[in-house]
């Protein structure tokens, strides 16, 4: 049998569609991958097998009767269990929803299905993606592939680690402050958060509704870019009034050269505290290897970036405490036995059904939304996203794309930070993207010299430019030489980046 494990997904496709194997013995390789490694990744939450083999023995049928295989035909997919799927639990990692099972599918994974994609199951989250290590999930860690003792990163660490573990090709994770670039650069993969509204989100359980973004995981940029024509394509979803219309092949410039093209860097940015030498040391080889391929680097300013952290903590807060009131233990969700009112009932079935960070967000949500509050904080936090905005705008007028650190670190051991404010510093690179809306990807770049744990860079472009933003990425990723991992063991040794 093929080794699917070293396999982008434009090769299984088309081994797919050309009758090189079928997408039935794709889905069983996967799930013997998982089946095999989840002891010690534990990256999901629910493998749906019977969903698998229904979907690739649908699309061998078609292919049976000569029909025409979508772009993703056989390829195994993951989603994070945030996103609505029918026949699987949508749990957000949390007791609240332990049970609750799936009415409807969302539309970022119905266009994967659509497409053609293998829906191999729902992957591990920090709870309600409150989170940067996947360790507030209710029901198990995730661990990282390249040391299990070491997190994956969140909020999306379960869907970074199953690609990074060869388990499957492609998955989904959400971003509202990082979760898909801080994951994907801690396991060593290609992370994208798409500009805001260029994916739906509908179908998909709101942390921050004008911060949250849906985006795809894959071992090599050219798997992220064809993720993202399944996701996006010409019209807006009726069902997400943020959504917008992208008639755009990401992969069409893929491999265009970078020769003449500008690439803005911070000097403000490699200041700051806590930025490890292992990643000043990437983002070095980054700038050099766009300068071999003939890009200009110049340097912009991004004065209020790094007040992006404390505006994110409060417009975040307070859109989570609005979004998750509606989990009251009374329609759905974790219920309190043996309450004599819907007041004890509700407060009850909170206090238990959440876990402490989700709390902790919660409670800080109504505390900046309270009266004489508010004023204090809520609106300055809106006018400094507002100056981050305008610094963006005048920075990508000087370049076309933004070189600078995905994480501060490589991946962490778990336990190694206990202070909420230490781990919220893990997403100080990303979190001002969100704030703006612009895109953002992080690009493995190989091992660091003393962790041997991947490192990687992270570029940022203007709104709905991703196409261009991929086109960057694949440069840094055909000049640094490094395309994500295939199949590590699980003792964080022997591991190479393909």
């Amino acid at each position: 049998m093929a080794n699917f494990d070293a396999m982008s997904a434009a090769q299984i496709a088309a081994g797919v569609a050309n009758g090189d194997f079928t997408a039935t013995e794709v889905a069983k390789a996967s799930l013997d991958a998982i089946d095999k490694r989840e002891g010690d990744v534990q990256a999901f939450l629910q493998v749906s097998p019977e969903l698998a083999l229904d979907a690739a023995a649908a699309t061998d049928a078609a292919r049976e009767k000569g029909e025409k295989l979508g772009p993703l035909a056989g390829v195994p997919v993951a989603f994070k269990d945030n996103m609505h799927l029918v026949g699987t639990r949508t749990t957000c990692a949390s007791r609240m929803l332990e049970n609750y099972e799936s009415v409807f599918t969302a539309t970022c994974v119905k266009r994967m299905l659509d497409a053609g994609a293998t829906p191999m199951g729902k992957t591990n989250m920090d709870e309600f993606a409150f989170g940067s290590s996947t360790e507030t999930s209710y029901f198990h860690r995730t661990n990282n592939p390249w040391d299990t003792e070491r997190v994956p990163g969140g909020s999306s660490g379960g869907s970074a680690a199953a690609v990074a573990a060869g388990e499957v090709t492609i998955s989904l994770g959400s971003d509202t402050g990082g979760s898909i670039r801080q994951p994907a650069s801690l396991c060593g993969v290609v992370g994208l958060k798409p500009t805001y509204g260029a994916v739906s989100r509908y179908g998909v359980v709101a942390f921050g509704s004008s911060l949250d973004q849906v985006g795809p995981f894959g071992r090599s940029v050219a798997d992220v870019a064809l993720a993202m024509n399944a996701l996006t394509g010409p019209g807006r979803d009726p069902l997400d009034s943020t959504s917008q219309d992208c008639p755009v092949d990401f992969l069409e410039h893929l491999e265009d050269p970078i020769e003449g093209k500008t690439v803005g860097v911070v000097p403000e940015l490699m200041d700051i505290a806590g930025l490890s030498d292992e990643e000043r040391a990437a983002l070095d080889r980054a700038r050099a290897t766009f300068e071999d391929q003939g890009a200009k680097i110049v340097e912009v300013s991004l004065p209020n970036i790094k007040s992006a952290i404390a505006a994110y903590y409060v417009i975040a807060p307070c859109e989570a405490f609005s979004n998750l009131a509606r989990f009251d233990g009374v329609r759905y969700g974790y219920q309190e036995p043996g309450c004599s009112t819907l007041a004890e009932q509700t407060s009850k079935s909170r206090a238990k059904g959440f876990g402490e960070e989700a709390k902790r967000r919660q409670m800080l949500g109504a505390y900046l939304l309270s009266s004489g509050v508010y004023d204090k904080y809520y609106y300055p936090a809106q006018q400094v996203r507002t100056l981050i905005t305008q610094d963006y705008v005048h920075a990508f007028e000087q370049c076309d794309v933004i070189l600078m650190p995905a994480t501060p670190r490589t991946a962490f051991k778990f336990g190694e930070i206990s202070d909420p404010t230490q781990m919220y510093a893990s997403d100080m690179f990303t979190i001002s993207n969100n704030i703006c809306g612009n895109g953002g990807i992080s690009v493995p770049l190989g091992l660091g010299k003393d962790s041997g744990l991947p490192v990687s860079a992270q570029l940022q472009g203007p709104a709905f430019s991703d196409r261009k933003l991929l086109q960057f990425a694949r440069a840094l990723e055909r000049g640094a030489g490094a395309t994500g991992v295939v199949a590590p063991d699980f003792a964080g040794k022997g591991g190479e980046l393909a």
